[in-house]
């Protein structure tokens, strides 16, 4: 943490030296939840990748919007949000339940440092719920049954998988994740995906290295196509795989000329979907 660094006493264990993709991201939002180990990996980063702080932020507001579309329009009430990272403003359960005050929400993360701020997850509404897991997504097993003490997944989920994907190598089978998550959902459920792009900008490579000599968790950036992949078998909700300020964006929002962001996306499962074939969905929205 910035500072000081108070509560070392309540992070015992935890390698502070090395840097982690949450307290990472936490500085590149301008958060103040980092050790020295993570903002200078995030200043190296910064220094190869113009305009990443307003990738960062466009995610966060992506965030944002596909939960509100959720919640709001789509009438889903139920929402596993994998990847949570550290608390910030306008976390998923804040957002569904100012639209829907009985929406039950499940967090899950793996990093310690999100788990001493799980509190500010659980701030529930009367009327809805929230947990906190602490768990792997390499692990779909695991979230699925413990996340069954809250969410009944006999009624759409939405499945939130935001800022999280890249950190999991192709060696480990990403798609073969999601796609044991989505199997267990039911018809009407939901997938939001952003992740970080390599095909956007000629610096995106660079700085994947840059990251990758430096955090503790490697990423691999991946292109829109096999981004897509993600949601075989899902009908993408307007207007499709777009980078994510472009998104369904609020009126008045702002866009730096020549930006970009990360690829994104939601998509609704209305039945079972086919077997991943490495092919590519419909990449344009057909979804309302």
């Amino acid at each position: 943490m910035t500072g000081a660094e108070p509560g070392a006493e309540r992070l015992a264990g935890l390698d502070t030296s090395v840097a982690h993709p949450a307290r990472v991201y936490d500085y590149w939002l301008g958060g103040k939840d980092n050790f020295a180990a993570d903002r200078e990996a995030a200043e190296r980063v910064l220094a190869v990748t113009p305009g990443l702080r307003f990738r960062v932020r466009a995610n966060r507001a992506f965030l944002g919007r596909a939960t509100r579309y959720l919640a709001a329009d789509a009438g889903v009430r139920q929402f596993l949000d994998i990847g949570t990272g550290i608390p910030t403003g306008d976390n998923t359960h804040e957002v569904a339940q100012k639209a829907a005050p009985d929406a039950r929400v499940v967090y899950v993360d793996n990093d310690p440092i999100v788990l001493l701020h799980a509190q500010a997850l659980l701030r529930s509404t009367p009327e809805g719920a929230t947990d906190y897991l602490q768990a792997d997504l390499r692990e779909p097993g695991m979230i699925l049954d413990r996340a069954a003490r809250i969410l009944d997944f006999g009624q759409p989920v939405a499945v939130m998988l935001l800022g999280v994907l890249h950190l999991i190598q192709d060696s480990e089978d990403p798609w073969g994740i999601v796609a044991q998550l989505m199997d267990a959902m039911p018809s009407g459920s939901y997938l939001t995906i952003s992740h970080p792009a390599i095909d956007t900008h000629r610096a995106q490579a660079e700085a994947q290295r840059v990251y990758n000599e430096r955090v503790s968790t490697p990423q691999t950036l991946r292109t829109r196509e096999q981004v897509a992949r993600f949601f075989a078998g899902l009908d993408l909700v307007e207007p499709g795989l777009v980078q994510v300020h472009q998104w369904r964006p609020d009126p008045g929002d702002f866009t730096p000329e020549g930006v970009v962001s990360a690829h994104g996306a939601v998509g609704r499962k209305l039945c079972d979907p086919a077997p991943d074939t490495g092919e590519n969905p419909v990449i344009a929205g057909r979804g309302n």
